[in-house]
């Protein structure tokens, strides 16, 4: 279970690094109101804009899907508002070849307030040896109709190659916010083989 590994996936602190005042939407909207400057700043990061926030859902982020991308290859795609399909990767590892250049990438749903931070952090682990990510993905205003959703893509990775390298790993993924609240936690695997299954 993700929760099992509360220490192995907190987040890297940045010395120096203080988490600003939070401020709701509207005290965002009514700072400064009569300063032009400010007011075209404010719609840049979407407030005041059409949101689509559903007042029934009092989740601040919703993660919607974890890619694998690879050039030349189909992506690799994790539902992960369905909990079926995460289980599923778990029993299932996806594969990909060993030596491979690839890139993650998520989708995600931001609403109802300004959201500060958002992290992933992912620990891997195979026969004993783990290595953690980190990756700041960043700070977000609520979606609009014109930006349903975010899509935010990962440095480009390597996967290990040679014979001892080759087998399934174990991975830990979350993601959570500067405030440490965490919007989503999961296991999972993968495969990584000689080459590309056909």
């Amino acid at each position: 279970m993700a929760g099992d590994h509360d220490d192995d996936l907190a987040p890297e602190h940045t010395p120096g690094f203080k988490v600003g005042e939070k401020k709701t939407i509207d005290e965002y909207q009514n700072l400064d109101a009569n300063d032009e400057s400010l007011r075209k700043w404010k719609e840049s990061l979407g407030i005041g804009a059409d949101t689509i926030s559903d007042p029934s859902d009092p989740r601040l982020c919703i993660i919607k899907s974890l890619g694998l991308e690879v050039e030349g290859r189909p992506d690799i795609i994790i539902d992960l508002k369905d909990a079926a399909a995460i289980e599923n990767l778990k029993k299932n590892p996806f594969k990909i070849k060993e030596g491979a250049v690839f890139r993650m990438k998520v989708t995600f749903q931001v609403q109802h307030q300004i959201l500060a931070g958002l992290k992933y952090v992912q620990k891997v682990s195979k026969l004993g040896l783990s290595h953690k990510d980190q990756e700041m993905i960043g700070s977000y205003s609520p979606n609009t109709k014109e930006k349903p959703v975010y899509e935010k893509k990962f440095e480009a990775q390597t996967a290990p190659s040679g014979m001892m390298a080759r087998g399934t790993y174990k991975a830990v993924s979350k993601f959570l916010d500067d405030d440490k609240k965490e919007y989503l936690s999961f296991d999972w695997s993968f495969d990584v083989v000689k080459d590309w299954p056909s």
